[in-house]
C-alpha cells in the first residue's frame, strides 16, 4: 500500500510541478511520470542536504521539488529549436 501511497504523491506532485513550471510540461501523463521520478529524486537528495519532510504536504512538497528540478534538467535537454 506505501507504494501506491507513493505513486499517488508523485502524481500529484507532477501535476503542481507541471502548473509551475512555464509551459504547460509535458501534458497530464508526462507530468505524472516526471512527478514519480521527481518524487524519488527529491527522497534522496533532501535528506542528503539535511533536510527532512514528514506527513503527505511534507512528501508533496518534496516531489514537487523533485520534480521541478526535473522539468528543469528535461527542459535543457529538450528544448525546441525553432
Amino acid at each position: 500500500m506505501d507504494i501506491v501511497w507513493a505513486l499517488l504523491c508523485g502524481a500529484v506532485a507532477g501535476w503542481l510541478a507541471g502548473n509551475f513550471s512555464k509551459g504547460s510540461g509535458f501534458g497530464l501523463v508526462g507530468n505524472i511520470i516526471v512527478g514519480i521520478l521527481g518524487g524519488a529524486v527529491g527522497g534522496i537528495v533532501f535528506p542528503l542536504i539535511g533536510i527532512h519532510f514528514s506527513g503527505t504536504i511534507g512528501v508533496i512538497i518534496q516531489a514537487t521539488a523533485g520534480a521541478l528540478g526535473l522539468f528543469f534538467v528535461l527542459g535543457l535537454f529538450l528544448k525546441k529549436k525553432n
